[in-house]
């Protein structure tokens, strides 16, 4: 592909710009965002992530363009999925809606970091062993198993995970009962407490952590180039933010997105393993040599992961029909 230095410079100088902007222009000042404003930014996101798109087809080449695009949904889609486990965190620490801004926007960026730096190591194990598709592919298959049973479910399993490591913080740091506005440590009879901001915050990093495992395997089985990745990624959780609160009552109603994404995994996984036997290296597997066997073309990824989405959103919309944002998932 041909990244510079400068190149991948100035990219990590306008995305780190956007997120610096995001926080002055709407995060400083706690208060919790209108539909409008939401509506609003997200579009704004989402049109930058289309249009850098365009730009990697333009200067690169359509394959790369393809790849991007590929990535990017997927990533989106797995982004989505990441916002029911934030609104269980949310209402579990009672996190006043005007506070909720500043701790989405400081986990969406700790995720980016979290997600960087599995890139730099997903990028350098695959240049060195070809043979980490095998893993990457095995491990999103069994996530996507894990995923279609839990289906319903994996929201409560990963906040008790959570919980466990909150327990464990409240051994060792004092933590006050109530909040101290967005104040993440405040002063409780002359001495420094923690307050639950800052617990809500280890909870979504936690989580942060645990869907990078999934989203980078993901998108090395669209693309094997780090810069696509990294772009992806970035362009994903911009504007997660906004879409949290844009599409906050509408999450309860995508009853089919986990079994959606389940089914995404389970694809980019097999593609994996294709790609993994046509670079054979390992002796036990066809003597050390390439297995002649299909690869699945990006144009394909792309039909397969956009329709799956679609069947599934129209789905959950059709079998949730006259519910309300506030009833439970069934």
């Amino acid at each position: 592909m041909g990244v510079t230095s400068q190149i991948w410079l100035i990219t990590c100088v306008v995305i780190l710009g956007l997120f610096v902007f995001d926080f002055f222009a709407h995060v400083r000042v706690a208060h919790e965002p209108t539909f409008r404003e939401s509506a609003t930014w997200s579009a704004v996101y989402i049109g930058l992530a289309i249009a850098f798109g365009f730009f990697v087809w333009w200067h690169w080449g359509a394959q790369f363009g393809a790849e991007y695009f590929a990535g990017y949904v997927t990533e989106k889609a797995l982004s989505v999925d990441n916002l029911f486990v934030f609104t269980v965190i949310m209402t579990s620490f009672a996190v006043p809606r005007i506070y909720q801004q500043k701790l989405l926007l400081i986990g969406i960026v700790m995720a980016l970091v979290m997600r960087a730096v599995f890139i730099a190591i997903g990028a350098a194990a695959i240049a060195r062993y070809s043979w980490v598709f095998y893993i990457f592919g095995i491990f999103l298959i069994a996530t996507a198993v894990k995923l279609a049973r839990d289906t319903g479910h994996e929201q409560e399993a990963e906040v008790e995970r959570e919980s466990r490591i909150v327990k464990f913080l409240r051994r060792f740091i004092p933590v006050t009962d109530d909040y101290d506005g967005d104040k993440f440590i405040t002063r409780r009879a002359g001495a420094r407490a923690a307050t639950p901001m800052l617990l809500a915050l280890v909870a979504i990093a936690f989580t942060d952590l645990l869907f990078a495992l999934d989203s980078i395997p993901a998108i090395y089985g669209l693309t094997e180039e780090p810069y696509i990745v990294f772009a992806a990624n970035a362009f994903a959780l911009m504007g997660l933010r906004q879409l949290y609160f844009l599409i906050g009552g509408l999450l309860d109603r995508l009853v089919y997105l986990s079994v959606g994404l389940a089914l995404i995994l389970g694809f980019i996984g097999i593609k994996l393993v294709l790609h993994a036997l046509h670079k054979n290296t390992l002796p036990f597997i066809n003597g050390g040599n390439y297995v002649d066997v299909p690869e699945i073309s990006t144009a394909m990824s792309i039909s397969v992961i956009g329709t799956l989405l679609f069947v599934t959103t129209v789905a959950s919309l059709i079998r949730t029909r006259g519910r309300t944002g506030s009833e439970p998932r069934s």
